[in-house]
């Protein structure tokens, strides 16, 4: 998901394009506002932390874009695209090593497990909603 300061800086549209360079498929893609109570049950896991009040205010303080991306590894590929957390830990080429220069504003959010991947689709997504295509290069590309 992109967060706020990602929207609001512009960025969305090269973030897209990192994950479609590196041959994943989006299947679902939404720009939205979230509310409070929706960004609550996302980071239900952190809850508990400190900083939780504060992640759902700023979250909600702007519009969002949700995705979902299919392809080989894509949540282990996907978090090594987007960097550490903590921008200043994260490698120049990585998305938040190239954008990012706070915790707090660190563009995106990646599912951390394909479990948690799963739950978040659920939560942000339809089932009609999510998109099965193939590229019109696959069999050109792929096929024995």
């Amino acid at each position: 998901m992109i967060k706020p300061d990602g929207v609001q800086r512009g960025l969305v549209g090269e973030i897209i394009k990192r994950f479609e360079q590196k041959g994943f498929k989006s299947v679902a893609l939404k720009f939205v506002q979230p509310t409070e109570e929706m960004l609550q049950k996302h980071y239900a896991d952190l809850s508990g932390r400190p900083f939780f009040a504060g992640l759902v205010k700023y979250m909600a303080s702007g519009p969002v874009v949700a995705m979902v991306w299919e392809g080989l590894n894509i949540v282990k590929t996907g978090r090594q695209m987007l960097g550490e957390t903590n921008p200043a830990d994260s490698k120049p080429g990585t998305i938040r090593g190239d954008f990012c220069i706070q915790v707090g504003r660190n563009i995106m959010h990646g599912s951390d497990s394909v479990e948690s991947a799963n739950k978040e689709i659920a939560l942000w997504f339809k089932d009609e909603e999510l998109v099965s295509w193939q590229p019109a290069d696959k069999v050109w590309v792929y096929e024995d």
